[in-house]
């Protein structure tokens, strides 16, 4: 019902910026949060940043200060701003968002994931 699109990964050099994007999609009756996760190889998939439907943000401590977590003004939208990125930024990164359908049931759906890779 709650289909998640990202776009904007890529292959970047150290220092450099990206700009990841994701749209939601379906019956949807209320979006309560949108976030990033990542997951490197062989690690486990962690929280980048997220923003509730009341506009408070979380930031991974990793991220503070270099990525910056946006809403769209149609409020199914979500960015990702990253800049100075390093090496260790490299991972697969998933679009969520967690709501309720036109169902009124509770939906908590992901994207497939975007490649983002920081290498010389």
């Amino acid at each position: 019902q709650v289909q998640m699109e990202e776009s904007g990964g890529g292959l970047v050099q150290p220092g450099g910026s990206l700009y990841l994007s994701c749209t939601a999609s379906g019956f949807i009756f209320s979006i309560n949060a949108m976030g990033w996760y990542r997951q490197a190889p062989g690690k486990e998939r962690e929280l980048v940043a997220r923003v509730t439907s009341g506009g408070s943000t979380d930031y991974a401590d990793s991220v503070k200060g270099r990525f910056t977590i946006s809403r769209g003004d149609a409020k199914n939208t979500v960015y990702l701003q990253m800049n100075s990125l390093k090496a260790e930024d490299t991972a697969v990164y998933y679009c969520n968002a967690m709501g309720y359908g036109t169902d009124y049931k509770v939906f908590d759906s992901w994207g497939r994931g975007t490649q983002v890779t920081v290498s010389s």
